[in-house]
């Protein structure tokens, strides 16, 4: 099933382990060593599955170190499997280095498909699915994320994101401050787990939702928000840039977009994304 001198980077079940598929079970069997994330984690996956194969950490503090010295042995004949605690490696996961590093000495990376919780969660929300972006986590500063978000806020594709427990009601209440509160959105909590909850609403029901019912602030999160379907409409005008000017004269970037906004009625992130620039030159 597998050949000399490979790595296969195997999908493994983000919670339900009964979405691991046969050739993933079969090439976890068949590989000479299997790198993951958490090898103590990853044990009880493979237990389940009756799979004994050497286990090598690889997670992102080790990655880069152990890359070249996993790369060598596969030069040499060595067959190599990459799974993650959870989905599709290298999707906020390791790995990224060693495959890289992989195409650099011309070995065959051989991709064996699976459970990916972004795809999951995309598929079950009813918003756009033609278009859209993986943003992985915001930042967690309010100030990194809130430019973050500014940038995003044109954006017309539908957006994905994955939030932490100890962090979802901030960033939903960031999404809000810059988005608006009536931004459609999905929240995807504990995919394909006993108390999977995926509810399709606007962002400040989602934000009220959680805020009352304290159990749905915990789990794994992946939140997908509707692009911008008016974005390309709202220019700046004349008028608004003379405003944003002198306003930036006394303030920062961010009370100057937003008073101008108020005075203006164009979009605040159109008008934050053109002081910026103005502050830079």
């Amino acid at each position: 099933m597998v050949k000399a001198g490979e790595i296969s980077i195997v999908a493994t079940p983000i919670g339900h382990l009964d979405d691991m598929t046969i050739r993933a079970v079969g090439v976890l069997k068949s590989v000479d060593q299997i790198a993951a994330e958490d090898t103590r984690h990853s044990q009880r996956l493979l237990a389940h599955f009756g799979i004994e194969k050497p286990l090598v950490a690889l997670h992102d503090h080790n990655e880069q170190e152990k890359a070249l010295m996993l790369i060598e042995k596969v030069k040499v004949g060595m067959n190599l499997a990459l799974i993650s605690d959870a989905g599709t490696p290298l999707i906020s996961d390791p790995g990224y280095h060693l495959v890289r590093l992989a195409h650099q000495h011309g070995i065959r990376i051989v991709p064996i498909p699976g459970p990916c919780s972004i795809i999951a969660a995309l598929s079950a929300s009813g918003l756009p699915t033609d278009r859209f972006i993986f943003e992985g986590f915001l930042p967690a500063k309010a100030v990194a994320r809130q430019k973050r978000l500014m940038e995003l806020e044109p954006e017309s594709r539908t957006l994905i994101f994955f939030e932490t427990p100890h962090r979802i009601l901030e960033s939903l209440a960031g999404i809000i401050a810059v988005f608006g509160a009536l931004r459609e959105a999905t929240l995807a909590r504990e995919l394909t787990k006993t108390f999977e909850t995926i509810r399709t609403d606007t962002l400040l029901s989602l934000l009220n939702g959680i805020k009352t019912h304290t159990v749905q602030q915990k789990g794994e999160f992946v939140l997908i928000v509707a692009g911008n379907t008016t974005a390309s409409k709202q220019i700046l005008t004349l008028e608004a840039e003379r405003i944003l000017k002198t306003l930036l004269t006394e303030l920062s970037v961010s009370d100057a977009a937003r008073f101008t906004a108020k005075i203006t009625g164009i979009r605040k992130a159109l008008l934050y994304e053109y002081a910026l620039k103005q502050s830079l030159t």
